[in-house]
């Protein structure tokens, strides 16, 4: 099994949803996990226990959607009962979702990370719907991303990119706000805002969030020798 990261997505294996499901949960839980399970939906790694590389389960989790009440699902489950791991889809999805001048503005978006050659994906709401057809975006959902960056070069890039979208979105009469992280090398990430401000002076630290945890940087080190990740 590879490393993981967050964000990152696992598929189980028949066997390791047959345990999942047959786990003490109510009604409405299991109805959820069934239809994960039929569907061969993935879960999501979320935080690790520190320490916990090379454990025999990882911690993962389900956002439901609307119709099952919007509820958040955490499970453990065996390391070798996860049968595949992926990403979130890639923000060219995105736009479709979308008509009109937002999804003209996603894809001069897109278009301008691409150009940056900087990897993002859709995370969130709008990403678990492009996963699964199902009701996860409401009325007022940000758009989430993260970016896969090298260094802090390319980190201040993505995050004036997101800035510039979010001037030009401004005045529409449709909201579009993005929210989103930075993900370095070594899976280190820093929401884009935040970064920005602490670039800017304006934030005398970053929240820097790892696997295992979140940790507070007031100096660039830790972002100089990040390395490692895949996108």
């Amino acid at each position: 099994m590879a490393a993981l990261h967050r964000h990152q997505l696992v598929r189980l294996t028949e066997a390791g949803w047959k345990a999942v499901v047959a786990g003490e949960w109510d009604a409405q839980a299991r109805g959820c996990l069934q239809h994960w399970s039929t569907h061969g939906l993935p879960l999501v790694v979320t935080r690790q226990n520190a320490g916990a590389v090379g454990a025999d389960t990882i911690a993962v989790g389900l956002p439901a959607p609307a119709c099952w009440g919007r509820r958040r699902l955490a499970l453990r489950v065996p390391r070798d009962a996860v049968l595949a791991q992926h990403e979130f889809p890639g923000i060219d999805q995105l736009p479709a979702m979308f008509r009109g001048a937002p999804r003209a503005a996603l894809r001069a978006l897109d278009d301008a990370l691409r150009t940056s050659h900087a990897t993002a994906h859709v995370f969130g709401s709008y990403g678990w719907q492009l996963l699964t057809g199902l009701d996860h975006v409401r009325a007022g959902s940000d758009v989430d991303l993260w970016v896969a960056v090298d260094d802090a070069a390319q980190a201040d890039v993505v995050a004036a990119l997101f800035g510039s979208f979010m001037a030009d979105r401004a005045g529409a009469t449709s909201r579009l706000r993005l929210d989103g992280e930075l993900v370095f090398r070594d899976g280190s990430a820093v929401a884009w805002r935040e970064w920005a401000a602490w670039r800017a002076g304006t934030s005398r630290a970053a929240v820097v969030k790892r696997l295992e945890g979140v940790s507070l940087h007031r100096e660039a080190d830790w972002c100089a020798v990040s390395q490692g990740m895949v996108a």
